[in-house]
Order: structure tokens, then C-alpha cells, then sequence
């Protein structure tokens, strides 16, 4: 049996990522799973809230948290995604490369498997408006994440939704995965240098 397919949806918060997922999922003609690393956290800290309702007796900056947990739960989340693929699973994964440590962890991991890198695009503009009628995202997270998000610029598929509907999208990548093209983008990318301070 061969590896499952992992369609890597690469955009900033708000591009659009989870609607196309919602989309991929509801399909019939392929079966994926779906792998939201807000899922991941979420779950931990309903586990922390739940097992230790109580206040701490000492506060620490979020930052220490983040420091303490963050890596931990990313990589639990990669090895999640590559144990379905080698299950034979399809995968959509749905996160956020922040930086080059994220990517790096992520390339390291999976690499080896398939992976339809698609860029998720959207304008900063539209980006700002969808995070005011959302009222769940904090106003500017999207710009704070443009840069970086979309410096990765080769892709096997992208797909911009400001012009087309989740449905549209999905029907993009659904044709290319159809159609037996090579997934070589992802491929392509070299682990990137940090640079230590």
C-alpha cells in the first residue's frame, strides 16, 4: 500500500485554509483527514484546564509557556500527520509556518512523503476585512504572518480566494491530484538557516 497523500495548504490565518479544508473533507470522490493544529492546542489546554482547574500558585510570561509547550505539541502534530500517511491515509494540514525553526521541524519529519504543497493566497486587504467580520482573530495577524507565509513562492498548485469560492478551490486541487502530476514543490525547498542571537 502506498503512502497517503498530505495536501500541505500554505496561507496566512484567514486566507481561507479551513474552508477549503471543509470542502476537501465533504468531497466523496477522495477521503481525507483533516489536521488543524489549533485542534492540537486546543485539546492540550482543555486536558491542563480540566486536570488543573486551579490557579497556579506561581504566574509565568505567556512566553515561558509557549517556550515550555509550543515545540512539543508541533512535533506530536507532525508525527501525527506522517503516522497517517504511512497508514495510507490522506492528510490535509492545516497550520502556520511562523518561522524557519517551524518549517524545519516540519521538513525534517516529512520530506520523504507525498506532499501537493498549495499556496492559499489572499491580499492583505481582504485579508484585514475577513479578520473584522470574523471577530475571532485578533486585527493584523494575517500582516504580521504575510511576509514570511509567502515567502515560500513555488507551489504545485496555488489557489487565490478572493476570486474563487472553497468549492471552486477544492475542484483545483481535486483536478491536480487527478491528474497524476508530479508533487515535486515541496521537494524543492531547502531547510532554511537560523541564524542564532
Amino acid at each position: 500500500m502506498k503512502r497517503g497523500l498530505i495536501v500541505f495548504l500554505n496561507g496566512t490565518s484567514s486566507s481561507g485554509k479551513t474552508s477549503i479544508s471543509t470542502e476537501l473533507i465533504n468531497q466523496k470522490e477522495i477521503p481525507f483527514y483533516h489536521l488543524s493544529i489549533d485542534e492540537f492546542f486546543n485539546n492540550y489546554n482543555d486536558f491542563v484546564n480540566n486536570k488543573f482547574p486551579d490557579e497556579p500558585p506561581r504566574g509565568i510570561d505567556h512566553q515561558v509557556v509557549s517556550q515550555i509547550i509550543d515545540h512539543s505539541i508541533l512535533s506530536v502534530y507532525h508525527s501525527t500527520i506522517k503516522l497517517l500517511s504511512e497508514l495510507g491515509f490522506n492528510v490535509i494540514v492545516d497550520t502556520i509556518i511562523a518561522n524557519d525553526k517551524y518549517f524545519n521541524d516540519f521538513y525534517d519529519v516529512l520530506i520523504d512523503h507525498p506532499i501537493l504543497f498549495v499556496g492559499v493566497l489572499c491580499s492583505k486587504e481582504e485579508l484585514t476585512r475577513r479578520e473584522q467580520s470574523r471577530g475571532d482573530r485578533a486585527i493584523g495577524l494575517a500582516h504580521s504572518q504575510f511576509d514570511y507565509i509567502y515567502s515560500y513562492d513555488e507551489y504545485d498548485l496555488e489557489v487565490n480566494t478572493e476570486e474563487l469560492s472553497p468549492v471552486e478551490c477544492t475542484d483545483k486541487i481535486l483536478s491536480y491530484i487527478k491528474s497524476d502530476l508530479d508533487y515535486s514543490a515541496f521537494k524543492k525547498l531547502r531547510k532554511r538557516e537560523i541564524s542564532v542571537s
